[in-house]
């Protein structure tokens, strides 16, 4: 909005242009009312100076009775010449007959004895009703009076002929011009003053509209500071009292929309789902930082203005109708395609007016992968569960109907047939026991008997139960291994579950002496980093391929089914392992090549202890 206005364009200017305009025409209608009344009454008041006497009109009648014409045009003369009035220009005396018989004009003498050609004196000698006109003499621009007077023999009342009488007009109309003239000087003066007055009362009277528009602008920028000053209780003051309570009332009202608009951006901003707003034709308008990271986009830009159907990539599946009319409220979303691996769960939401109108749409996106992962996991879990148990069942089964069949007669068969049964029974019970283990840990029931423990001596001491398996074994069937130690001098404190902790490292050890070739060397470390004690168990065995590295610790997994089964493990010794680790504060993973071994990596926590730290601890028992 352009604040600047010219002079011809402001308010001012057309109220003093009014003001003059109605005074012009007041003036214009006054005037001609004036001028045309004046006219009037100069001429009424000239037709009757230049009127005959009406002994001179009874005078002409008689010389016109008599039968002697040359003594009657001398007397005619005579009482001509003392007419004396100098606006007459000329009198003309005609007879009955047309004929004239005498002018007051010296230099027209010679019409004297003619018949006249005069339309209105033979129109005044036929009606006997006298004739008055204007007339205009184009060759020297004057104008003229003409009356003609019918002439009435008083004894008998016969018309006997006309005075033809003209005078010039330019004394009156000159006279009349110069009223006119001063008449327009004094209008122009006053329109002039009008004009100046007009003016200054019109800025006046817009002093105050010229603050308005000012404050008003400043509102439109977004300045409230400022206040119109209040002159009056007139239209004008009642006005600027509004202007300024509006000014507040926009202050206010700016300031709870920022306000909510400030709040609404944070709760956007910080929420823990994406939120995608739309106009009616399903272009985004609004979106949040966490719907750009489940979207995978870095710019909201390039977002903004889309289809929303083509930003959730279900323009196949869906139209902008069906989400607008609420016809598809909730839907899942798999963004595997788009690279993501994300799945999210997407709630439409009309946005409704009170009239019912829907002036768009409103989308939440919820992250649903882990929901959707533990789903599939714990399916697969019990199908797992299912398959592992039916597996030894079966098993127990198919050997107790042989022995029922009779193999319990045969010496040989029944004790193998028995052996297999307890086996099989002592694997389904270890199994039990695991998923017992693994369903507490989940529910976070189990409790730690939490000591500091010297994870030096610990671990020495567990790898020491597995040196003392090597000497007391006879069986030469048996595979044979070596385990070397690699451990730091210094003795590492650390606060640990002692029995949990030693089941862990049987579980790895187990797994390192199963999958080592025979001969093989089982290498076990520890060391300290910064804040960390890090144990490690290294076989020589197959190794684990690349692509099962992240599934080693799920529940059930076996890189090689079926010779775990054969050798008798649950596959739940890695995920109990983790889980106690995990319980501990520490981690647990593994890095492996396939075909030259694989070693697992335990982390816990350590704070190290000085001997001063201990002699208080022991002083203060």
């Amino acid at each position: 909005m352009n604040s600047k206005l010219k002079f011809y364009q402001s308010i001012r200017f057309k109220i003093a242009l009014v003001f003059v305009l109605i005074l012009m025409l007041t003036l214009e209608c006054v005037g001609a009312v004036f001028v045309r009344q004046l006219e009037h009454q100069n001429l009424n008041t000239f037709k009757q100076t230049i009127e005959l006497p009406s002994y001179v009109d009874n005078s002409l009648a008689e010389q016109l009775s008599r039968s002697n014409t040359k003594k009657a045009n001398k007397q005619i003369n005579q009482i001509l010449s003392e007419v004396n009035n100098n606006n007459i220009s000329e009198i003309r005396v005609v007879d009955s007959k047309s004929i004239v018989r005498g002018t007051s004009n010296a230099d027209n003498r010679s019409a004297i004895g003619q018949k006249t050609t005069d339309q209105a004196i033979k129109a005044t000698l036929l009606n006997n009703r006298s004739h008055t006109e204007n007339l205009y003499d184009n060759s020297n621009h004057t104008r003229y009076y003409v009356n003609v007077i019918p002439l009435v023999d008083n004894s008998n009342n016969n018309v006997v002929g006309a005075v033809y009488l003209r005078a010039s007009l330019e004394s009156v109309y000159s006279k009349i011009n110069n009223i006119t003239l001063v008449y327009l000087s004094a209008a122009m003066i006053t329109i002039v003053l009008s004009l100046i007055l007009a003016i200054i009362i019109s800025q006046e009277i817009t002093r105050p509209i010229e603050e308005m528009r000012k404050q008003t602008l400043r509102i439109a920028r977004g300045d409230y500071s400022g206040q119109v000053k209040v002159l009056g209780n007139d239209e004008l003051g009642q006005l600027a009292g509004a202007v300024n309570n509006l000014s507040v009332r926009v202050e206010e009202a700016q300031e709870s929309s920022n306000s909510e608009r400030r709040r609404l951006d944070s709760i956007l901003s910080h929420m823990s789902d994406g939120v995608l707003a739309t106009d009616r034709r399903g272009n985004v308008t609004i979106v949040n930082n966490m719907a750009l990271q489940l979207l995978g986009v870095e710019n909201e830009d390039d977002l903004i203005g889309k289809s929303i159907i083509d930003v959730l990539d279900i323009r196949h599946d869906y139209t902008v109708r069906q989400l607008v009319n609420g016809e598809q409220r909730e839907m899942i979303i798999d963004m595997s395609n788009s690279g993501n691996n994300l799945i999210l769960n997407a709630y439409f939401s009309p946005i409704q007016r009170e009239s019912g109108f829907v002036s768009g749409l409103v989308c939440v996106l919820h992250d649903v992968t882990s929901q959707q992962k533990e789903e599939r996991e714990r399916k697969q879990f019990v199908s797992n569960v299912s398959h592992e148990l039916r597996t030894p069942l079966t098993s127990v089964r198919s050997y107790v109907e042989a022995l029922s069949d009779g193999a319990w007669q045969d010496k040989e068969i029944a004790p193998q047939f028995l052996k297999v049964v307890q086996d099989e029974t002592d694997r389904m019970i270890r199994m039990i026991n695991d998923l017992l283990s693994l369903s507490r840990m989940d529910a976070g029931t189990t409790k730690l008997n939490l000591e500091y423990v010297n994870i030096n001596e610990l671990f020495n001491y567990i790898l020491d139960r597995f040196d003392m398996i090597i000497k007391k074994e006879e069986d030469p069937k048996k595979k044979k291994y070596t385990i070397e130690r690699y451990f730091t001098k210094k003795d590492l404190w650390v606060e640990i579950d002692t029995d949990k902790f030693t089941q862990v490292i049987d579980n790895i050890m187990n797994n390192a002496i199963k999958y080592s070739p025979d001969g093989g060397v089982i290498t076990t470390r520890l060391l300290e980093t910064h804040n960390h004690v890090i144990l490690s168990i290294s076989d020589q065995g197959l190794g684990i391929p690349r692509k099962d590295l992240g599934r080693i610790f799920d529940r059930f997994f076996r890189v090689d089914k079926a010779r775990s089964r054969k050798q008798g493990g649950t596959g739940l010794g890695l995920a109990i392992s983790k889980e106690v680790i995990n319980m501990l504060g520490g981690q647990i993973w593994v890095d492996s090549v396939e075909g030259k071994g694989s070693t697992f990596y335990i982390s816990l926590p350590y704070v190290p202890y000085e001997e001063e730290d201990w002699d208080d601890e022991e002083a203060e028992k």
